[in-house]
């Protein structure tokens, strides 16, 4: 028994990160929220508000995932509970940052297709923002599975 408790109640490192889950998700969060921020900054940013919540959500999710990557690859967590917990959170945080630039983002898509808005912006633009709302919200459902497998991997350690 205590074998398998040992087994539970572990993070991986190395090579391991690529192959576990819930760590097996990072690398789609990574592409998905790098095309969102991609997507976004190539086409023009108006209205200004909302744009620039998606742009500093997909900008910040991206870096911050990066480097939580790279401390569990290079096994700086030590497989302390404090680090399960921490993942758990930024999921947690990263998900309803994502949630809440999808929907606005949705929103201007939408009103772009208006007929007063066609003839300001270019149909590629309305295309490419289509394909970040798309990737916006598929981002949101990879953070959101991440946290659910994160809180089950803390509750391990407990």
């Amino acid at each position: 028994a205590a074998a398998t408790q040992q087994s539970m109640a572990s993070l991986p490192s190395g090579f391991r990160v690529c192959s576990t889950a819930p760590d097996i998700l990072y690398m789609p969060e990574l592409v998905c929220g790098g095309l969102v921020w991609i997507l976004v900054a190539s086409t023009h940013v108006q209205p200004n508000n909302p744009l620039g919540w998606v742009m500093f959500v997909s900008v910040f999710c991206f870096v911050t995932t990066f480097l939580w990557l790279i401390t569990f690859a290079c096994g700086g967590h030590k497989n302390r509970g404090i680090c399960s917990l921490l993942d758990f959170l930024y999921h947690l945080i990263a998900a309803m940052f994502y949630l809440s630039a999808s929907v606005p983002l949705a929103t201007v898509t939408i009103n772009m297709r208006n007929a007063t808005t066609i003839a300001i912006y270019p149909f590629n633009y309305y295309q490419i923002d289509i394909a970040a709302v798309v990737f916006a919200y598929l981002a949101t459902l990879l953070y959101f599975i991440h946290c659910i497998l994160s809180a089950c991997r803390w509750k391990s350690f407990c």
